[in-house]
């Protein structure tokens, strides 16, 4: 008897031992098996996050806490693809979530659903951080391209569209739906369950006012949607209740599930419902779609509004007298400062998150912004301060979170202000244009593959460390140069340049002639006294802060070629347009258009910024002088330089193709170079003497070797902090997460 009961005890010992092993096992392959803190609503779905009042709360601890989302936004695509590509793997997200939890940041938000790798991620990081895991905010893209070319959402195709969407983007957060492949969209087995970890919904992408304003038009008559838990109130516009129509299907499907997660729509200032007297763009004040005219009915999560809100853009930032009015902590007029407390008083009842903002650490600016917050220009400690400051004052007028744009750089990207310069414009991903500022949002940059191999500190150390295969020693033989290197990357044509006396830009100026194509300057005024066979399309320019750029010849510039003959908002003279006119010019980049009524409320000048200035610096990653944008160092002998390709009139590198003298008035065309020949000068300030060519004779410049390369058709790339993270980081520490 005493051994049967033994037997029976160890019996179910054993059991209990097995049971453990296999409950751990599946916990391994369905980690969200992990449970979530939740509360649960009188109709028994589970709650983790919700909207009261003007609050966003978290239940933790037994009970609800007012919370404030410290997000930030997160790409699809990686250098080389596009996001419809998804290439990004799940030992990226992994390694991505931990960087961005160690910033601080408890949120992600995604634009729309990504590969089922990115919830197994989710879920499989918060399995180990089970009292700080990292939320979500799923976006649900809406059908963008069919709503801007047929301007009607309520057409049955669009409609359709965006609900299956919807039901694809429940589907993949839940894990219980297989999605079919189609071209530019995520689709596979979703299996994982990442719904617990979910924070809210964020429905649509920033709205085309006129698509918003045709909409309301053509639909006036169209009775609400018999909806049942997102209601419109009696003042909602058509294109609102088409709004309120497809929130209520996200929460329909999600009750499905058992669960209520607050949901908003994407909006941003374009469409906000504040009128803006000082704006001149009449497109970007002309309609409005409004978060207050939206409410939750039996949906206990709530709604709240979500913007997209950068300090450069539109133009009233700058221009609106009405917005100069508020102070910030340093005293100084701020038009952020004073929007975003416009914005927030009229949302008076109900939570109001910044899901967008920041500025990038770009070469290349597109706007200008109010105290010095523009569209690019900045260094990645620029980058950093600017959005600390933004951080702090969204957190200080109240809003409930502030959502960063965004987490990596991304190559395929475009800009208004140099797309039309990015020829052909598949092979945008390809390269990386540091003119274009769209691609340097991120705190962790995407640098070409040559970031780390070139320090560009005046030291020819690491030139020697570059494989002979990569680089190539140029067979010029001037006075004043005893060698010159060149190699490449995706982002940079570099030189490094010995000379047989130090050089000293006080008192000289270096000067690299850059030819790629037939045509440009064969003689120039400020080399007088050359005389060249073949023309130059570029010159680089080294000596003190305020001579070093590159210029380019005055009828290849691309900027004049388009805003002066094609938009006439430049002067143009006859003589600069022809070839060898022996002008170089600025190499420059618009950040406004001319506008003038009808088309605007009031007048304002075409403005623009030079892009081709050369900073001096250190590209070495913790070193007291790193400066993102350092293009060249020296160091007495020795002189090296990193040329951004864009400016030496490369439209993409990675098939050698440069803009060419030719094309019609509305359009540019490429061609593809051979390489690059260069011709190195030397010239006294003081005398104006040349050394390194021979002047008053002609110069068989056709005849100098070239430096080319191969094509490549998938770049390299080096992936690395920036310096604003950790700025960033530090303004994080300085928000309480509860409130």
């Amino acid at each position: 008897m005493v051994r049967a009961k033994n037997r029976k005890r160890i019996s179910w010992l054993m059991l209990t031992v097995i049971a453990g092993v296999v409950f751990g096992y599946v916990s391994w392959l369905m980690p969200t098996m992990a449970r979530v803190e939740t509360a649960q609503s009188a109709e028994g779905y589970q709650l983790k996050f919700r909207t009261k009042g003007e609050e966003l709360q978290i239940y933790e601890d037994g009970q609800w806490k007012s919370y404030f989302v410290k997000g930030i936004n997160l790409g699809a695509s990686l250098p080389g693809y596009y996001p419809g590509e998804f290439p990004i793997q799940k030992e990226d997200y992994l390694r991505w979530f931990a960087q961005i939890s160690e910033l601080g940041v408890k949120a992600v938000r995604i634009y729309t659903i990504h590969q089922p790798v990115f919830y197994e991620a989710l879920v499989e990081y918060n399995r180990d951080r089970p009292d700080d895991p990292l939320y979500l905010i799923q976006g649900i893209w809406s059908p963008e391209e069919a709503l801007n070319e047929k301007l009607d959402a309520y057409l049955p195709e669009i409609r359709q569209e965006f609900r299956q969407e919807i039901e694809h983007a429940v589907g993949a957060v839940y894990g219980d739906i297989s999605i079919p492949e189609k071209p530019g969209k995520a689709y596979g087995k979703y299996t994982v369950n990442a719904g617990p970890y979910l924070l809210g919904w964020h429905i649509g992408t920033e709205w085309n006012p006129e698509m918003v304003k045709q909409t309301n038009r053509l639909r006036q008559k169209v009775p609400p949607y018999d909806s049942k838990h997102i209601q419109v109130e009696k003042n909602a516009s058509s294109f609102e209740k088409w709004l309120a129509e497809m929130m209520d299907y996200t929460a329909q499907l999600e009750a499905e599930r058992g669960w209520q997660h607050p949901i908003a729509f994407t909006n941003w200032v374009t469409t906000d419902p504040i009128k803006h007297p000082g704006e001149p763009i009449i497109h970007e004040d002309m309609v409005s779609v409004d978060p207050t005219h939206i409410k939750a009915v039996q949906w206990e999560a709530g709604t709240f509004a979500a913007y997209h809100v950068y300090p450069y853009y539109p133009d009233f930032f700058r221009l609106d007298a009405t917005l100069k009015t508020v102070k910030n902590r340093d005293g100084e007029i701020d038009t952020y400062k004073a929007y975003l407390r416009e914005l927030k008083k009229y949302h008076a009842g109900m939570p109001i998150m910044v899901t967008e903002f920041g500025v990038p650490s770009s070469l290349g600016v597109a706007h200008l912004g109010h105290l010095g917050r523009d569209q690019g220009g900045h260094r990645e400690q620029e980058q950093g301060r600017i959005n600390a400051e933004l951080l702090r004052e969204i957190a200080d007028e109240g809003y409930s979170g502030a959502v960063l744009f965004e987490w990596q750089d991304e190559w395929f990207k475009r800009t208004w202000n140099t797309m039309r310069y990015e020829i052909p414009e598949e092979r945008r991903s390809a390269w990386m244009n540091v003119l274009t500022n769209e691609s340097f949002f991120g705190l962790l940059a995407m640098h070409s593959s040559k970031e780390d191999d070139i320090i560009i500190d005046g030291n020819s150390s690491d030139w020697h460390k570059i494989s002979p295969k990569e680089k190539q020693r140029i067979s010029v033989k001037v006075p004043g140069f005893e060698e010159i290197w060149v190699t490449h990357d995706e982002g940079y044509l570099y030189l490094g340049a010995r000379l047989d006396k130090p050089f000293i830009p006080e008192r000289e100026k270096l000067m690299f002639g850059v030819d790629t194509i037939p045509g440009g300057n064969r003689q120039t005024k400020e080399l007088p006294g050359l005389t060249l066979d073949e023309g130059l399309e570029a010159l680089v320019i080294l000596g003190n802060r305020q001579e070093s750029e590159v210029k380019i010849a005055s009828n290849y510039d691309f900027h004049r070629r388009l805003y002066g003959i094609r938009y006439g908002m430049l002067p143009v003279h006859e003589n600069e347009m022809k070839d060898n006119s022996g002008l170089f010019v600025p190499w420059k980049l618009a950040v406004s258009l001319k506008m003038e009524p009808p088309d605007t409320k009031q007048s304002h000048p075409f403005e623009e910024v030079v892009a081709g200035r050369l900073y001096r610096g250190n590209t070495e990653p913790g070193h007291p002088e790193y400066n993102s944008h350092a293009h060249w160092q020296t160091d007495g002998k020795w002189v090296e330089l990193r040329i951004p390709w864009m400016l030496l009139g490369f439209t993409d590198p990675s098939t050698r193709h440069v803009m060419s003298y030719s094309g019609e008035t509305n359009k540019f065309h490429s061609i593809q170079t051979n390489g690059i020949r260069m011709i190195p000068m030397r010239v006294d300030k003081q005398s104006g003497r040349m050394e390194g060519v021979e002047t008053g004779k002609l110069i068989p410049f056709s005849t100098w070797q070239r430096y080319s390369w191969p094509e490549w058709s998938q770049p390299g790339y080096v992936e690395r902090i920036k310096q604003s993270y950790h700025t960033y980081q530090k303004a994080l520490q300085s928000i309480p997460t509860y409130r």
